[in-house]
């Protein structure tokens, strides 16, 4: 999991030092606190749809399986609701304040918010209250991750030289992958050792337990560092936004909707292709969760690796090119790749899932770096984080329930594979409409 990320880290403070001056020892701080902080947000957020099918038990065993599935999901989904609102304040701290103080406390929040998961008493114990808790401790785990992505990408986009920008921030989707993945791993060990009635007692607990050791170690490494050169120089000059979001919606619509757009296909991929599978292979495909586990688990590896080369490539071809071939890639093989699982060998279903990594990549290692680029310093962090939220939450937090309702209604396998081409087709429009960014010195 570690190696790609090492490898990438270890070639990038020369550069960087360079062309921003900062020392070698900063960098590599700065790229260290952003991949341990995001990692542990996802792992944290990950964990709830990996265990979803034993959650959607423990909370929801009054009603069929399918929809005990469905119910699950929906607070999945509707913890999203308040990102767009999560990043709108996070954004505002972050341009008023500084990057750090927000990143800082993003990820205390969303430790505290998984530990308490791992503490709620089930529905057998205490009946319809649980279920209410878990979306109110689900509410603020969505509050917190809405400033993590966005504030990650921004602090290391503003250390980066121009030339390098893009495989700099994509160790952040690579941190990302990299929580799921210790998530997947985790998930896949404890469904192979535990028996259905441990893992329904404790067992599903167990990551979530995590959270809080985990988090306090991302705190201690953000604290260690300054604020970013480009935020700081704001400082100096006395040209920090006072109002950012009252700027952002007045003179940058336009970015906000290209943003938005191009997300969608970000939203939905994701966490269709590397949060959602598992559960699509085991409950739709017959396989077993520990081997659906573990396939997902060798796809995220292939992901993390793949990312730092589609992040370099968009520094050469241009972030432009990189997101329309991503867009035109989903839109003509999502369907026939989803039409493969169906009755595939183990090895078969790795190999598509690699295939799905890999077309995800060209936009998750380019997304991150081309929304930083589109919005001034001033603003960057409010813009990236409202126009990144908003998507996640309408496509991504309710993807996983809008395949599961899909499939039920329709009857076909292959609904969630239409509805990946549609957040294509969107993302496609919008990055027609944008221009390209690479190459280009970062806007106050």
């Amino acid at each position: 999991m570690s190696n790609p990320t090492l490898a990438a880290a270890a070639v990038m403070p020369q550069d960087a030092a360079q062309d921003t001056e900062v020392s070698p020892d900063v960098v590599k701080k700065v790229l260290g606190a952003s991949f341990v902080g995001n990692f542990v947000e996802w792992f944290d957020y990950a964990s709830y749809g990996y265990f979803a099918t034993v959650i959607a038990h423990a909370f929801f065993p009054e009603i069929a399986p399918t929809s005990a599935l469905l119910a699950t999901f929906a607070v999945f989904a509707i913890s999203f609701i308040i990102r767009p609102v999560g990043g709108i304040i996070w954004g505002a701290i972050g341009d008023r304040v500084g990057r750090r103080t927000a990143l800082s406390w993003s990820i205390l929040i969303m430790s505290g918010a998984t530990t308490v998961i791992a503490l709620l008493p089930s529905y057998h114990q205490i009946g319809l209250l649980a279920p209410v808790l878990l979306l109110l401790v689900r509410m603020v785990q969505g509050f917190s991750a809405a400033g993590e992505y966005a504030g990650a990408t921004s602090f290391i986009a503003e250390y980066s030289p121009t030339h390098r920008r893009g495989l700099y921030t994509s160790i952040v989707p690579a941190s990302t992958a990299a929580g799921l993945l210790a998530g997947s791993l985790m998930s896949a060990g404890l469904f192979a050792f535990l028996d259905e009635a441990q893992m329904q007692s404790f067992g599903w607990r167990i990551p979530f337990l995590l959270a809080l050791p985990l988090g306090f170690i991302g705190l201690y490494i953000r604290l260690r560092l300054e604020d970013t050169p480009k935020f700081r120089e704001l400082e100096k000059t006395h040209h920090v936004e006072a109002t950012p979001v009252r700027e952002l919606f007045r003179n940058h619509r336009r970015q906000i909707a290209i943003a938005f757009g191009v997300t969608c296909l970000n939203a939905v991929g994701f966490y269709l292709i590397l949060s959602y599978m598992p559960t699509y292979l085991s409950t739709e495909m017959g396989m077993g969760k520990a081997q659906a586990f573990l396939a997902t688990s060798i796809s995220l590896a292939s992901y993390i690796f793949l990312i730092f080369l589609m992040g370099m490539l968009s520094d050469r071809l241009g972030r432009k090119t990189a997101l329309i071939t991503a867009s035109v890639l989903f839109m003509g093989l999502t369907v026939p790749l989803f039409s493969m699982l169906d009755g595939a060998s183990f090895a078969t279903i790795v190999l598509i899932q690699i295939a799905f990594g890999a077309l995800l990549t060209i936009n998750d290692g380019t997304l991150p770096c081309f929304l930083s680029e589109i919005f001034p310093t001033r603003v960057r962090y409010s813009g990236f984080a409202f126009s990144f939220n908003a998507a996640n939450a309408l496509f991504g937090g309710t993807a996983p329930f809008v395949a599961t309702w899909l499939i039920s209604v329709t009857g076909s396998k292959l609904a969630p594979a239409w509805y990946l081409v549609g957040a294509a087709g969107l993302a496609l429009v919008a990055m027609l409409m944008a221009r390209e960014t690479a190459g280009k010195p970062l806007e106050d």
